[in-house]
């Protein structure tokens, strides 16, 4: 199974997440990761979206992503080609002799401590998949109270 991370430029108004999200799942395809914001023209906003099929599905996707009266373009972030990243919120439960630990991780991965209470630590970390995923793996042993993450974003290298 391949996986595809697209970027749409799409129309700033409201149901635009709505009806992209629902083309997904009127076809059944699955969303590995959504992220969504506003870009410098606020009547547009860009999606990044990153999928996962075989040539077909993933061909098919794009072509009925392009059918969306609301998707005004789409480019495909290649790796090499673009740049992507995703931020990782996490709340590690600590106990006083597990918070330097922690902080120790955080450094060797460029995170932030971002909150310390006597009971947790809260690491902030952006970078691309493979090493959020990294840092989690890292994390085994340790009490993971919350986790959220952003999805990933991108764009591509150099000018438009």
């Amino acid at each position: 199974m391949k996986k595809m991370v697209l970027s749409l430029l799409v129309d700033n108004t409201s149901g635009v997440l709505s009806r992209v999200a629902g083309l997904f799942s009127r076809r059944g395809y699955n969303i590995d990761s959504l992220s969504v914001g506003v870009t410098e023209d606020p009547q547009f906003s860009r999606m990044t979206v990153a999928v996962s099929g075989d040539d077909r599905i993933l061909n098919q996707i794009e072509k009925q992503l392009l059918k969306l009266e609301d998707v005004k373009s789409i480019t495909q972030l290649k790796d090499g080609e673009s740049v992507c990243r995703e931020l990782l919120l996490a709340k590690i439960n600590v106990n006083s002799e597990q918070r330097q630990q922690i902080i120790s991780l955080a450094d060797v991965f460029r995170a932030k401590v971002v909150d310390v209470s006597v009971d947790s630590v809260m690491i902030e970390i952006t970078g691309n998949v493979s090493k959020i995923e990294a840092f989690i793996t890292l994390l085994d042993g340790f009490e993971i109270g919350e986790m959220v993450r952003t999805g990933l974003t991108g764009l591509t290298r150099g000018k438009n």
